[in-house]
């Protein structure tokens, strides 16, 4: 939300500097992200001074310049090659002297300088009004009324230029408040009344407003519930035109365009005093009558934005007497009932509807709007009638309307303030020091929340009711430590806590043992949002009240948001990537399905580029080798199965205890299409629930370390090309000899000097027993065992 320091000097007035009220704001919780200069005009026309053009003669070696002499006062004449065609002697003009910067729309300058044009001397620069930022008009250069501006004089003297600082302060959602500048004020004030600077701020109060005749208007709520107060005003013989300067200088220093004046005042309104209004072009209300309430299911209606909708019945819809539907109250206005150029007569609004109404129809036709903004979340039901006639009196006098005869108003039930309860003794706890009870007090009445009652330890209070967001203690409290200064309280001395250990059966074990072994190997954790937009609808669980289209569904997979991860680090020149990410992910089958996964995400060299070291890419197996690592602190025994899964190319899957563990793949190219990734990405993803029971399954036995040593073999295998290592390896596995302790592949030959399709794979392995030295015929007959069964089911040959 942005705050202009011009507009909030209306509501108090104070001696402070912008970036110390900037500083003040963040204490009290209006985070101030940035300030920023403002001018209604870039540049301000520093530099641009009124000349007169004495000599105007085509130049001499251009055939589209002229050279020109200007007299820009104090006796000065500077020559200046001009190429706008309407440029002649005798007029006055608007000249930027050398040294003068020139703005362009994106703020770029340029800066005037003495130089030569087709060898002819140029001393300066006779403007356009586009190049003085002042219209879009590049028709020429601006020619000046000779008796209204006077030769050598500033140009800026004759313009109502304004120079504005804007705060930009990142809102949290409750504070509803302070969506205005106002409310902004309001709060700074109390943080200031109450430690010792000096400011003033004046509560703003309902205008009178007089009206002039009489209408035949009628207002209708239909139902108090989503409307509990409604207030109209016509206003009759309005002028659409242009808004006066100061009030579009208002609305741009914020980021608003100007559109006309009575849609200007509106806005003016909605950031000056945080309640939205709406104006109608009365003549298209037909019967004369406004109601509010609901349409039937299915109704065709046309926004402003020239879109056609489909209402659900359950909007709250402003409509005319013949119950046709004039606005999505609260939210948008409609094509045919909108304020025109034609316009004399309006139908003005300013209402409380019910924030979850509000919201619902927001988010179900995906508008989001300044005015639902504030809406949705609850504004000042008190500041309905001052913003009304606030807004009268602009009009009658930037647009000359007449109030005509007194305002509607529905108002069934009082919105009332809310009632708490505060002890001092909770205050204490809560804030961990003491707070004197006559300081408390000043505290809240410059929040202007009201003691209704001391009581034993405590205070009955009344808060206001745009304060939407504090209704019990603890919210209070938290409102007297932002006044009071978060910054006074002391940290403690000491903290004192349980630690508390982790169980074999706590899934936090897990989950804290494989994060640390994986930061141990050089991988960096990810944290992704939940919430996305998936491709393919198919299981996707959907939101029912998404807060956009792009967060519309949980996440089917871990996979797309470490991809997003790893394009952001890419296109940043790095692009050696391990990630890592603990979460869910969600599905919908026969029901909803809930999993928590470890994904790893690997892509780029797997070792830094260096002399001694080439550069070496990461693999499949690279990550295949990281998984392993993972699953040997499980102490569980799998196996290896063939995967087919559309998101990889080429896949396995690890299953245990019947169930799948773990899938590794490389990325499908498709799919890194779709995130524009030039490089192979390698992924695994692992079932934390599946992993922790069987590691909860698993009694982990420490032995002692062995004290004899291990015996290496060697198997070099003559093998047809369809058989893998992990077939040879689940094949030793089998075997019933104690004394195998370790399998390895060593070599791979595939060539020349070689049967058709056969390959030759080297394997070693490691024989131990922990009671004595093996024996050379205990190694032979463990050995023969093995090449007996290669031989039998894979018709496999030993090698010399």
């Amino acid at each position: 939300m942005k705050i202009s320091n011009n507009w909030l000097k209306d509501f108090i007035k104070t001696e402070l500097k912008t970036e110390r009220i900037g500083e003040f704001l963040t204490d009290i919780g209006l985070e101030v992200e940035g300030i920023e200069k403002f001018e209604s005009v870039k540049g301000s026309l520093e530099g641009i001074v009124v000349g007169k053009v004495l000599t105007c003669e085509k130049h001499p070696n251009a055939d589209k310049l002229k050279k020109t002499t200007v007299d820009v006062g104090n006796g000065k004449i500077l020559n200046i090659v001009c190429g706008a065609p309407n440029v002649e002697a005798g007029q006055t003009v608007p000249v930027a002297v050398v040294g003068t910067k020139i703005y362009d729309k994106t703020g770029s300058f340029f800066e005037i300088k003495e130089a030569k044009i087709r060898s002819e001397v140029s001393q300066g620069m006779i403007c356009a009004e586009d190049e003085l930022g002042l219209s879009e008009d590049h028709g020429g250069i601006m020619v000046l009324d000779e008796t209204k501006y006077e030769v050598g004089k500033n140009f800026a003297d004759y313009f109502e230029l304004t120079n504005d600082e804007v705060i930009e302060i990142g809102l949290t959602p409750n504070r509803t408040d302070a969506m205005s500048h106002y409310g902004v004020a309001r709060d700074l004030h109390a943080f200031l009344s109450t430690n010792q600077q000096k400011s003033t701020f004046e509560k703003v109060s309902s205008e009178a407003v007089n009206g002039e005749g009489s209408h035949n208007f009628t207002l209708e709520v239909e139902n108090a519930d989503l409307c509990p107060r409604y207030i109209g005003a016509v206003i009759e013989d309005v002028k659409i035109a242009e808004s006066p300067a100061w009030l579009k200088a208002r609305l741009k220093a914020i980021g608003l365009s100007p559109i006309n004046n009575i849609v200007d005042i509106t806005n003016y309104i909605l950031h000056g005093y945080g309640q939205p209004l709406h104006a109608f072009d009365a003549d298209k209300i037909t019967g004369s009558k406004v109601k509010v309430g609901t349409v039937k299911e299915g109704t065709k209606f046309t926004t402003l934005d020239g879109v056609e909708r489909t209402l659900n019945g359950s909007e709250v819809m402003i409509k005319d007497g013949k119950d046709n539907p004039m606005c999505i109250a609260g939210v948008f206005g409609g094509a045919d009932s909108g304020v025109s150029d034609e316009t004399k007569t309006i139908f003005l609004e300013s209402a409380y509807f019910n924030p979850v109404a509000v919201r619902k129809g927001a988010k179900f036709h995906g508008l989001n709007t300044d005015a639902s903004f504030r809406f949705e979340r609850g504004v000042d039901p008190n500041m309905t009638r001052t913003a009304i006639t606030h807004a009268i009196k602009m009009i009658q006098e930037i647009a000359g309307g007449k109030l005509a005869g007194d305002l509607l108003e529905e108002y069934p039930k009082k919105i009332e303030d809310n009632y708490v309860i505060i002890r001092f003794s909770r205050i204490e706890q809560i804030l961990g020091t003491k707070i004197h009870r006559e300081k408390v007090k000043e505290i809240l009445k410059s929040l202007e929340i009201q003691v209704l009652n001391e009581i034993q330890n405590g205070l009955e209070i009344s808060v206001p009711a745009y304060r939407a967001d504090v209704t019990r203690e603890i919210d209070v409290i938290e409102e007297i430590l932002r006044i009071y200064g978060y910054n006074k309280i002391d940290a403690p001395q000491k903290i004192s806590f349980t630690p508390v250990k982790l169980s074999a059966n706590d899934q936090d074990e897990l989950e804290n043992n494989w994060a640390r072994t994986l930061q141990s190997l050089g991988f960096h954790e990810a944290m992704n949002n939940s919430l996305t937009f998936v491709k393919d609808e198919t299981d996707a669980v959907k939101l029912l009240n998404p807060l956009s289209g792009d967060l519309a569904f949980m996440r089917k997979s871990l996979l797309e948001g470490l991809l997003q991860n790893a394009v952001y680090n890419i296109n940043r020149k790095n692009q050696d990537i391990k990630f890592f990410e603990f979460g869910k992910i969600y599905h919908k089958k026969e029901k909803y399905e809930e999993r928590k996964q470890l994904a790893i995400l690997v892509t780029g060299r797997d070792v830094a580029e260096n002399w001694l070291q080439p550069k070496s890419a990461v693999s499949f197996y690279n990550l295949k080798a990281y998984v392993k690592v993972l699953l040997e602190r499980l102490g569980v025994d799998y196996k290896e199965v063939a995967l087919t899964d559309e998101r990889f190319s080429d896949a396995l899957a690890y299953e245990a205890g019947g169930k799948t563990l773990v899938r590794i793949g490389k990325v499908a190219p498709v799919l890194l299409k779709d995130f524009d990734i030039d490089q192979a990405c390698f992924y695994a993803e692992i079932e934390l629930e599946l992993a922790q029971q069987l590691r909860s399954a698993t009694v982990l036995k420490f032995r002692d370390i062995p004290k004899f040593n291990k015996i290496r073999r060697d198997l070099a295998l003559l093998i047809d090309k369809n058989i893998n290592y992990q077939d040879l390896y689940q094949t030793a596995k089998k075997n019933k000899s104690p004394f195998i302790k370790g399998i390895n592949l060593f070599d791979v030959y595939e060539g020349k000097n070689l049967p058709e399709g056969k390959k030759s794979y080297a394997m070693s392995f490691e024989l131990l027993n922990e009671e004595k030295t093996l024996e050379e015929k205990e190694i032979s007959e463990v050995m023969d065992s093995l090449i007996k069964a290669f031989q039998k089911e894979y018709n496999a040959e030993l090698r010399s």
